[in-house]
């Protein structure tokens, strides 16, 4: 049986954004962003009432086809809890439908606060696993909830479960030379109407490119960023998406071609270059400013954080009041 929260509770959440793929790690790796939205929930006698500032403000559902409020409704099931009623309050700063995992912050984020809801009623919160699991279940690939809920780089993989897919990640450190220049342009642009322009097969030989360029970008994002340039070489999702923005793709061979190891951001069409040098090319800057992309430098981001009244920041799966 669920266990009903009280009214009164509230908890807060602060979740970055994130960016997967990297090249040539589709639907595997990705990189959290020093860019956060924040989430505040309340628990009430009964009824719903949703608020968004900032990104989606004005576009977003604010019922309970909200995404915050739906990864919330899923982590009160995973939980064995439920509440009468709620206020959801999100701050948002991530770019929306930009390639930056601003659907999967909405969704670790929720269950975040679901993490600080249930710890106040004595109740186990969901570990970093159980965090990683519950997100991936909403995108069907675990790349960016695994960055949102760990933070830093992650290489994440799907395996047949019992009940259905099991998703899991393991942490990367990235290396402290390397710096991120995410450029966000204005066009938007939905992962699901750019998946439908990838083939349902590859040749064997663009596969074994790809896994050669994976398997080199985990040791340059780690241990060698002067193997950056190679290592984000791919062939199996980003020609294919270029026809949906060309801008993007304009950009992304642009930056490569001044030596900066450029790559869609996700499906885009945000482009992100990685890069030992502290800021980009004059030429590179120019190029983003004339076509509308916003460019700036951002450090890796730290994993999901949690908190309620009177407790000190708390990281996913930490037991407290017990």
């Amino acid at each position: 049986m669920s266990q009903t929260l009280p009214a009164g509770l509230t908890a807060t959440s602060v979740v970055a954004a994130s960016s997967a793929n990297l090249g040539p790690g589709f639907d595997s790796l990705g990189l959290a962003l020093s860019l956060y939205d924040e989430i505040a929930v309340e628990t009430t006698e009964s009824g719903l009432n949703v608020e968004v500032e900032g990104e989606g403000a004005g576009h977003v559902p604010l019922d309970s086809t909200h995404l915050v409020v739906r990864a919330i409704k899923h982590g009160m099931r995973a939980v064995g809890s439920t509440v009468a009623g709620l206020n959801v309050y999100c701050r948002n700063r991530i770019p929306q439908s930009r390639g930056l995992g601003s659907s999967a912050a909405a969704v670790v984020g929720g269950l975040a606060a679901v993490n600080g809801l249930v710890a106040q009623a004595g109740m186990k919160p969901m570990s970093e696993a159980e965090l990683i699991q519950r997100a991936s279940e909403f995108e069907g690939h675990p790349d960016n909830a695994a960055a949102a809920v760990l933070g830093g780089g992650v290489v994440s993989w799907t395996s047949a479960g019992a009940t259905g897919p099991r998703y899991a990640a393991a942490p990367l450190q990235i290396h402290p030379d390397i710096h991120l220049f995410p450029a966000i342009p204005e066009q938007r642009s939905l992962t699901a109407e750019t998946r439908v322009l990838l083939p349902r097969s590859v040749s064997h030989g663009d596969a074994r490119f790809n896994l050669s360029r994976a398997a080199l970008l985990v040791v340059a994002l780690t241990e060698r960023p002067d193997l950056l340039m190679e290592a984000t070489e791919d062939l199996l999702h980003q020609p294919y998406r270029a026809i949906a923005m060309r801008a993007s793709a304009e950009y992304l061979l642009l930056l490569r071609r001044c030596g900066v190891a450029a790559v869609l951001s996700g499906a885009g069409p945000a482009v992100i270059g990685l890069s030992t040098q502290r800021e980009l090319p004059a030429e590179a800057l120019e190029f983003g400013a004339a076509n509308g992309f916003t460019v700036s430098e951002m450090s890796v981001g730290d994993g999901v954080r949690w908190t309620f009244p009177n407790k000190r920041e708390v990281p996913p799966g930490v037991q407290v009041g017990s």
